[in-house]
């Protein structure tokens, strides 16, 4: 059961050291104990010789409590990395790259963007529940920056983003009930949210992110834009704005718009569009959880757990200058392990920072 770190102090006496962060990944990890990923045996013993490493008994298999997860390979402390889930899952802001670098002392900025990088792709669970109910859903514009200087100004016009929010009925805390087409929803709160980057306002790129994001049978509050009406499964309610506010008739989707809008400026200075679903991923995970954001870091941890490898070229889209010595670097490994023992997770061959 997730605790409450309701201070500093608490959470750095939960995570003191490089022990307590492992034992809390193994734990995440292997909830029924160690599973050997080659055998699926369940003996195993902890290696003296390699820092939180356990070999099958069964097939000798070495893995650590970070391979095969988002930490796979890190040359960081896992200290470290739970500072920094801890600051960008429960600061109300988030927590920029620069910001990192100088809160946590790392050594470049490289190091400290990649790690926020990384845990922002472990801020989505695949399992998550759709949205249910009366949901809100609009698009917007939003500003991003198209170069890598931060004085570049903003450009805006071409980045759409969708969005949906569930609207909660303020007297039971739960799903507000879907009213006759037209009625207003007072006294209402907002749910959860849901935000994705579309090419265009074209009813397949409106249709997709519904079907994924929202359950069917739910009831459809939107604007009225001729995308919208055509899926089967939803119930539409357009309220079609003319020249009155679009906060009024559709208050939450707006309001989240607006504060997506002013942490983007305030916390990174503009968005770039190469990355824009994993900071939007980002904004989500954090307003679903701003009742209880003290807890919310062991969620990013546990989905980390669960995540696979990302290496700095698969987040940048770039080529590996290396990948033409790869299979010379992986020879000299089978020599290495000829005695039939299989190792994961314990090499560093490549150059990453964390």
């Amino acid at each position: 059961m997730a605790r409450k770190y309701a201070s500093l102090l608490e959470f750095q006496r939960r995570f003191p050291d490089e022990a307590s962060c492992a034992l809390f990944l193994f734990e995440r990890r292997w909830p029924e104990g160690f599973a050997c990923p080659e055998c699926g045996g369940t003996r195993s013993c902890l290696l003296k010789s390699r820092a939180y490493t356990y070999e099958c008994i069964a097939c000798g298999r070495q893995t650590s409590v970070t391979a095969g997860t988002i930490l796979h390979r890190t040359k960081l402390p896992l200290t470290t990395w739970f500072w920094a889930a801890h600051l960008m899952a429960t600061h109300s802001n988030g927590m920029s790259a620069q910001q990192l670098m100088g809160q946590l002392d790392l050594g470049s900025y490289k190091t400290a963007w990649l790690l926020a990088q990384k845990l922002r792709r472990s801020m989505i669970d695949p399992n998550r529940d759709p949205l249910e109910g009366v949901v809100e859903v609009d698009q917007t514009e939003m500003p991003f920056r198209a170069a890598a200087d931060p004085d570049s100004p903003l450009k805006t016009g071409k980045l759409l983003i969708i969005g949906a929010v569930e609207v909660i009925d303020r007297a039971t805390g739960k799903a507000q009930k879907p009213k006759a087409l037209g009625q207003k929803y007072l006294d209402t709160l907002s749910g959860r949210i849901r935000l994705t980057a579309i090419p265009s306002n074209h009813a397949p790129h409106i249709h997709a992110f519904i079907k994924a994001n929202i359950a069917p049978g739910a009831t459809l509050v939107t604007d009225g834009h001729a995308s919208y009406p055509g899926i089967a499964e939803y119930r539409h309610d357009p309220r079609v704005i003319g020249n009155m506010a679009a906060h009024i008739p559709l208050k939450w989707i707006h309001r989240v718009f607006a504060l997506l809008k002013r942490w983007s400026l305030g916390t990174y200075h503009g968005l770039h569009r190469q990355h824009i679903d994993a900071y939007l991923n980002e904004f989500v995970f954090r307003y679903n959880r701003r009742f209880y954001r003290h807890v919310s870091f062991e969620t990013v941890l546990g989905l980390a757990a669960h995540s696979a490898p990302v290496s700095y070229w698969d987040i940048t889209g770039k080529q590996n200058p290396s990948k033409e010595a790869a299979p010379v670097r992986q020879n000299v490994r089978r020599r290495k392990t000829a005695s039939g023992m299989r190792q994961d997770g314990v090499e560093h061959a490549d150059a990453e920072e964390t």
